[in-house]
């Protein structure tokens, strides 16, 4: 297996779910890992006490991403902590369902700051301070491909980060800093919602939702010297899923 030895990743949302798979991934391949949250304390506690135990190493750093003075916390604490880093994967998100017509502006602001305007600071900062030969990964979600009904404001705050990894690949690519996007289908996280494990493994031609650790395995890969040709891509990690 191909190490990550002496690489720091950033990974925002970690304290559960598919970011705190993939905080035990990329230290099991021997990064360092800033393990970002925004309010579960315990949470990226547990994530941090894990990757010690198995002989890794991990510091956690509060930063709520729909707030921009804490994304700037996250960068300024890994900067000084490690001195620099190779790996930011954008991982926090939030939802909201609902018809369109009943979607309060409280909701949409909420959704776009931590899905959207979030992440493209993280990527600001990326662009200016990451090593060169860096590896960024955006988490989107399948439905961008796949639209449904009463998800109108988190698809379209997934979509707009896919298109913010297209157009940075291209700025970072002189740099050989490659920039990814993976969407997973339906995975068994805290925010899938009540009762939709058996719709979302009937999608799948596996007959299951995903696991954190299905999509931490993608996401390994991209970030590592292996996938150092994929670059702009939107990546399906859902096991197949086809909607309807």
């Amino acid at each position: 297996m191909e190490s990550l030895d002496g690489k720091v990743a950033i990974i925002t949302g970690a304290s559960r779910g598919i970011g705190r798979a993939t905080a035990k991934r990329l230290a099991a391949d021997g990064a360092a890992v800033v393990v970002g949250y925004g309010s579960s304390t315990a949470g990226a506690e547990a994530t941090v006490a894990t990757i010690a135990e198995h002989g890794g190493r991990a510091i956690p750093v509060r930063a709520d991403m729909g707030d921009a003075e804490a994304v700037d916390r996250l960068f300024a604490a890994t900067l000084e902590e490690f001195g620099g880093f190779d790996i930011l994967v954008n991982n926090a998100g939030t939802l909201v369902m609902g018809p369109t017509a009943d979607t309060a502006d409280d909701d949409l602001l909420r959704v776009f700051d931590v899905n959207t305007f979030g992440p493209f600071r993280a990527l600001r900062h990326a662009a200016r301070t990451i090593n060169d030969g860096g590896r960024i990964v955006n988490v989107s979600s399948s439905v961008t491909g796949h639209p449904l009904a009463n998800i109108s404001v988190y698809t379209a705050s997934k979509g707009a980060l896919e298109h913010f990894t297209k157009i940075l690949a291209h700025e970072l690519a002189p740099r050989l800093v490659t920039v990814n996007a993976v969407c997973p289908g339906p995975t068994d996280t805290d925010m899938m919602a009540d009762g939709f494990r058996e719709t979302g493994a009937g999608w799948s031609p596996f007959s299951r939702i995903g696991q954190p650790e299905d999509v931490a395995d993608v996401i390994s890969l991209l970030v590592s010297e292996r996938a150092r040709w994929l670059t702009g891509q939107t990546i399906q990690a859902s096991g197949g899923v086809v909607m309807s």
